[in-house]
């Protein structure tokens, strides 16, 4: 089992910065692969980005040059900082988690196992 709570949301003007923070429960969280994704009103929840538990990233292509995903495996974290915000990137940011062998394509959300409860991001033109 993984909880994840998600920190860090918050409000900003266009070209802003913020950085969202994801604290993870469990012993295991360095085999998991580890995802961003948002969900704006009315529309499906999307990928964002992923970090494999061996390091690489993929980043959705509205959001790649202007985020980073990283993550901490000794303080079970993953953050997910964005630069240069645009009103487009408003929507709750949710962490998730998918177990590194476990199938599914990164970028479905419905591949991943746990997800945290969600951060407001609000970006003002």
């Amino acid at each position: 089992q993984v909880q994840l709570v998600e920190s860090g949301g918050g409000s900003v003007q266009a070209g802003g910065s913020l950085r969202l923070s994801c604290a993870a429960s469990g012993r295991t969280f360095s085999t998991y692969t580890m995802g961003w994704f948002r969900q704006a009103p009315g529309k499906e929840r999307e990928f964002v980005a992923v970090m494999f538990s061996a390091g690489r990233t993929e980043y959705a292509s509205s959001v790649k040059g202007r985020f980073t995903i990283s993550r901490d495996n000794a303080k079970n974290m993953v953050y997910l900082q964005m630069n240069s915000l645009k009103p487009e990137d408003a929507a709750v940011y949710y962490c998730a988690a998918k177990w590194t062998l476990s199938t599914g394509s990164y970028s479905a959300a419905s591949s991943y196992d746990y997800w945290g409860q969600g951060a407001q991001v609000a970006v003002s033109a």
